[in-house]
Formats: structure tokens, sequence, C-alpha cells
């Protein structure tokens, strides 16, 4: 049989402070729970059908109409009204693109239609990441390591230290500086997150196995930054300057709202991270257990909720990545319920709090840890 679930000290301290309850789930209990999340997704899996297909297909129009309407009225840009809304409508249909339909679909959430332009084989984002590189760092390694110091890379992105379990050196007295660099340009750090620069930059990996890698990177950035800053300026004629500008800016607009998503679904107060030696010998209970904890929800209504591509309900979104998206917000009732009936956290809150919280981790990392500093 195995081990009751453990944690270390400060995790047990975070779980108690959030429930008010003592740390003390006994091994049929985490099996239980395992067992009776496992039964809800396969209830909600085998009703997946033609209501589902109608939604993604849905959305997909839509946002390809708000796309095309925003481009439109780029090219009557020098008003400024047309420009206003003409940025604001294609920095929507980006978010929509990338959120609700590019992350979802290259998850293999509409696999199950069998429509091969809806699917996560051939689905290819509007964004400066390959596709391909996505999907290895994020379905297989995210996914499946969430929130483990050095087996998640999610985890400060190589470039930020978002964990007390990480190493502080003088670099990260920086920090508040290259986080603001990494939400406004955040697509370009996703699109070299496979590069792993802090192998790169300890030896552990030289430049010349990189080369494949940035090569493929290379051939997306030339491809999107054609089609934004060249081709759709180019026709536009004596507007080059107001659509070119109007794209960039949705882009940045693209960046920042995906940035704040997801970094309000991992790293906000009450968040747990966790050590390899957390997750040795870790069977699927422990993983459903160790994805609620590692993740966070954002409370809010039917328009939150699209634009963040349901990532509102990271916590399900972690404990059922291949479920159909628009099918989260019917999960989460299920899945608080069976939190509160074996006392887990459930950390659901507002954006203001979320974002808040997650602003505080990013200053407060930037120092070493306090007990390292007493030790100094």
């Amino acid at each position: 049989m195995n081990a009751p679930l453990t944690l270390s000290a400060e995790q047990i301290k975070q779980f108690e402070s959030q429930t008010g309850l003592p740390y003390n789930l006994s091994d049929e209990q985490v099996q239980s729970f395992g067992a009776e999340i496992e039964a809800l997704r396969g209830r909600i899996m085998s009703t997946l059908g033609e209501r589902d297909a109608r939604y993604i297909r849905k959305v997909i129009k839509a946002q390809r109409w708000l796309e095309i309407g925003g481009r439109g009225l780029l090219f009557a840009g020098i008003l400024p009204p047309a420009w206003l809304a003409g940025t604001a409508m294609l920095g929507a249909a980006k978010i929509i693109e990338n959120m609700e339909i590019g992350h979802n679909v290259m998850h293999g959430q509409w696999d199950w239609m069998r429509d091969p332009q809806i699917h996560s084989s051939t689905w290819e984002w509007d964004t400066v990441c390959p596709s391909s590189d996505w999907k290895h760092s994020h379905n297989h390694l995210h996914h499946k390591w969430t929130n483990v110091v050095g087996m998640d890379r999610d985890v400060g992105y190589g470039i930020l230290r978002m964990s007390e379990e990480q190493k502080w050196t003088p670099y990260h007295l920086g920090q508040p500086v290259w986080n603001l660099l990494l939400a406004v340009f955040f697509e370009w750090g996703v699109a070299l997150h496979d590069l792993e620069t802090e192998k790169l930059a300890s030896g552990e990996k030289t430049w010349k196995e990189s080369v494949p890698f940035l090569k493929g990177v290379w051939k997306k950035v030339k491809k999107q930054t054609l089609k934004d800053y060249v081709l759709f300026p180019l026709l536009a004629g004596p507007f080059f300057l107001p659509v070119l500008a109007g794209n960039f800016t949705a882009n940045i607009i693209r960046n920042l709202w995906t940035y704040m998503i997801i970094f309000c679904g991992h790293f906000p107060a009450g968040v747990t991270h966790f050590t390899p030696k957390d997750v040795e010998n870790e069977d699927k209970a422990r993983w459903y257990i160790r994805q609620l904890l590692g993740s966070a929800n954002i409370r809010g209504g039917k328009l939150m909720n699209l634009m963040s591509g349901n990532l509102s309900f990271q916590i399900e979104h972690h404990l059922f990545p291949g479920m159909a998206s628009n099918r989260y917000a019917e999960a989460s009732i299920e899945v608080e319920k069976i939190c509160q009936k074996y006392g887990l956290p459930y950390n659901a809150h507002g954006l203001g709090r979320q974002f808040g919280t997650t602003l505080a981790r990013v200053f407060r990392l930037s120092l070493p840890n306090r007990r390292d500093t007493v030790t100094a």
C-alpha cells in the first residue's frame, strides 16, 4: 500500500492555513478522493456531443469575424476612433484565438470530433511559438509535472524565481523588471521556452545543440512578422503606419492578458509548489491532489471564462486537461463539493486578489528567503 500523502512542513502550513483543518489525509481518503475525481471526469467526457461541437465552431466563427472587423477598421486607422476600435477588436480576436481556441485545440480537447480542421495535430496558432514546441513544453512537461520545481519549467519560465524552493542569486534582484518584460513580450518567452537558457548558461547544453530548435522558431517568427508587420500594413497603402502600430498594440494586449491569466492560475497566494522528492511513487490519486494544490481559479462571469480560454477554471483544466473547455464550469461545481467533503482547499478568488498576490510573490521572491537571510 502507498504511504499517506506527504508534504513538506511549509506545504502543510499552507494547507492548514487555507482549510483551517489539521493535515491528516489518510491513504484511504487520498484514494477515495482520486476515485471521485476520476468518476466525475468519466461522466462528463461520456456526454460530449453535438452541443459541444457547435460551441467550438461558433467560437471560431465569431473570432474570425472579430479579426476581420478589427483589421478592416484599422485600414481606416487615420481616424482615431476607428484605430482604437480596430485595435481593441483585433486584440480581443487574438486573445480568443490564443486562449479559448489554440490552447484548447492543441490540448486535444476537440479531437473526438474527428474534424481535421479543428484537431491538435493540424492546428497552428497565431503566435511566434511553433505549435509542436508548445505541445512538448506545455502538454507533456508542464501538465505532467505541474509546479514541481526543477521538473516543471513553467515555474518561472527560466527567467523568474517563483518558488522558495528555487535557489536565489543576485540576478533575481531585477525580477520586477524581468517580470514586466516577460509580460509585455510573453509570446516570445513562450517561443524560447524550450531553448533552456539556464542550461546554456550553466554549460549543460551547447548552442550547437540548440540550432535545430532555433531554426524552427525562426521559421514561425518570419511567418508571424511578415503577416502582422509587413503584409497587412502594406495592404493599407497610405495607412501603413497606423496599421503597423495597431497590429503591434494588439499583440501586446494579447501578451499582457495571456500572461496575467496564466500567472494567476499558477502563482497566487495559497498555491503550493513541490520538489522532486514530493512526487516519488506518485499514483493517479496523488497526481490529482497535486494538480489541485498547484492551481488556482479566477471567479468571474461568462465573458471572463471565454476571454481566459476557460483557464479561469485552472484547477479543472489541470485535473482534466483533455476535457472540452466549455465543460469546466459544470465540472467546477462538483470539484468544489468534493474538495469540501475531504477538507481540501479550493483556491478560487476574483482577478484582483489573484493577480495582486501573484505580483506580491514576484517582488517577495526577488529577495532571499527569510530563513536564508537569518542564517546568513
